[in-house]
């Protein structure tokens, strides 16, 4: 892999500043739309499973054409390759990044005679759980955390048209004990599947609660381990110690955040069956193709990444709120956070050096219509401008027609206001029936105005499948992949994730024993008052 300026360093940045400044910082679209009636074709891309307008966004042609050229000159290209190559990207734990090698066709990847070994064992293993009548499992229980929790923790609700309808599925990640213990109340141990998941099976949260649901197993007439729990693991000598004997085992070229696609995606097979699960590997191998062969310019992943970089480092927006008009993609944004976060969160570049510029937004959000009266509020008329991001998905999987327009008619609504706005002209010459008689007005119109000019971007689904749901989330994957290697970052290490958990161990004997020695004075009060 050579070695490539990040984005500060680049002749295209510079440009980028001086478009901003005599164009972007002004740029307002409902004017562009005035001037250009070809916009919204010419703005709109299509992709596996995804058809995207940006043409909402505080963006031109010239823009397009800055940010082009700003990828080229920090060599996303060449790492883009150096990850299907699988080179060693993640650099400071010197690994490859293989995620996209899960999903390749046979043959076609690095490592794929292991890959698909795992695979294959374990959906033979899922069929076998799924003839209910013959394993008596009616619940399963993913006990995972971060990367083997959240990933299919989203995806089996996403995909519940696709669910065996004899199985229901709990996830639990908290360590808190109030995670557990009412998913435990509703079970019955002869019917009851649990799967541990963790690479190193020694995730102190993971392990916790693995050892929980063991006991009230135990506890409440359960025999047989090894059948009732299974692990996604490594680590075989513990997970046999722990008394387990069926394990599925992953590699360091899997990262957490990207390992639903692995044997972490155990509880989704389970779900939906070997069949759905091969498409949800083939939707996403089809987005794969899409960002390492399509053009820049017609490219998907690369252009969103590529707007993040604009919004971030020139306009000063710090956050994307995510607005999912599908009630399967309630964990979303969840998922969508740590995807980001932990990828791009980060403040020094890939050789050390302390960055002088924004990398990961705050990612956030909730389904549509919910999130419409809870924050809509701020992104329509609050003091920040904040870029939304719209998922649409064209044709339901239940028979509620009706429902399925007004939730439709509202994500377009939404977006449109943000573009439009409302001038207080305009609201002066409504009627507000709820509006106090006293008010003067003018005063009443001003508290009715919509600035506009709020950007988003609207994506677009035909039907909420495995396939299709495959392809969504490998598109953010590779969008967070673009905008980490403009910022000339390592997406993929969460050295963050470290200290907090080192400095945990230390404190959870001294709970019990009340030693605060050496604790800095807050800490050690607020232990004190924990003990007392």
């Amino acid at each position: 892999m050579t070695n490539s300026p990040r984005g500060d360093q680049t002749e295209a940045w510079a440009a980028l500043k001086g478009h901003y400044e005599a164009h972007g910082r002004d740029f307002d679209v409902r004017e562009a739309f005035a001037r250009d009636p070809g916009r919204f074709e010419a703005m709109s891309f299509e992709a596996p499973e995804v058809f995207a307008d940006l043409s909402k966004n505080l963006v031109d042609t010239a823009t397009l054409h800055f940010l082009l050229d700003l990828a080229r000159e920090c060599g996303v290209e060449a790492r883009r390759a150096a990850m299907f190559a699988g080179e060693p990207i993640n650099t400071t734990e010197g690994r490859a990044v293989l995620h996209t090698a899960l999903r390749a066709p046979r043959g076609t990847a690095p490592f794929s005679d292991e890959v698909y070994g795992v695979l294959d064992a374990m959906l033979a293993y899922v069929e076998t759980v799924r003839e209910t009548a013959q394993s008596g499992i009616r619940h399963v229980v993913n006990i995972g955390i971060g990367g083997s929790d959240l990933g299919p923790q989203m995806v089996v609700p996403a995909l519940d048209a696709f669910v065996h309808p004899g199985m229901t599925f709990h996830f639990v990640s908290n360590v808190d004990g109030h995670d557990i213990t009412p998913v435990l109340r509703r079970l019955k141990p002869e019917e009851t599947l649990f799967i541990v998941a963790s690479k190193t099976f020694t995730t102190q949260e993971t392990m916790a609660n693995a050892h929980a649901a063991k006991a009230w197993f135990t506890a409440n007439g359960g025999t047989d381990t090894a059948k009732h729990f299974v692990a996604t693991t490594t680590n075989v000598k513990a997970a046999a110690e722990f008394g387990i004997t069926t394990t599925f085992g992953f590699w360091d070229w899997v990262g957490g955040r990207y390992s639903l696609w692995s044997a972490i995606g155990l509880p989704i097979a389970l779900a939906i069956g070997a069949e759905h699960f091969r498409a949800l590997l083939a939707g996403a191998h089809a987005m794969d193709q899409h960002f390492r062969d399509t053009p820049a310019p017609k490219n998907l992943p690369l252009l969103l990444g590529l707007i993040d970089v604009w919004y971030r480092n020139f306009h000063g927006f710090t956050s994307r709120s995510m607005a999912p008009y599908h009630q399967g993609l309630k964990r979303l944004p969840a998922y969508l956070q740590q995807l980001e976060m932990e990828s791009n969160g980060k403040r020094v570049a890939l050789d050390g050096t302390t960055l002088a510029y924004g990398t990961s937004p705050v990612v956030w959000g909730e389904p549509g219509t919910n999130g419409q009266h809870a924050y809509f509020q701020m992104l329509h008329q609050g003091t920040d401008v904040i870029p939304v991001e719209f998922i649409l998905v064209k044709h339901p999987t239940h028979s509620l027609t009706d429902l399925h327009a007004k939730l439709l008619s509202n994500g377009l609504a939404q977006a449109q206001a943000l573009m439009t706005g409302k001038t207080t002209d305009e609201a002066a010459k409504e009627k507000a029936p709820t509006a106090s008689k006293d008010i003067d007005p003018w005063v009443l119109a001003k508290h009715r105005t919509f600035p506009g000019n709020r950007p988003s971007t609207t994506l677009m689904l035909e039907m909420l499948t495995p396939h299709s749901l495959g392809a969504l989330i490998a598109l953010y994957e590779h969008r967070v992949f673009t905008s980490g290697a403009v910022w000339g970052i390592n997406s993929f290490d969460q050295w963050g994730v470290e200290l907090g958990k080192a400095m945990a161990s230390d404190l959870l004997p001294r709970l019990a024993s009340g030693d605060v020695q050496g604790l800095d004075a807050s800490t050690a009060g607020l232990l004190q008052r924990l003990r007392a």
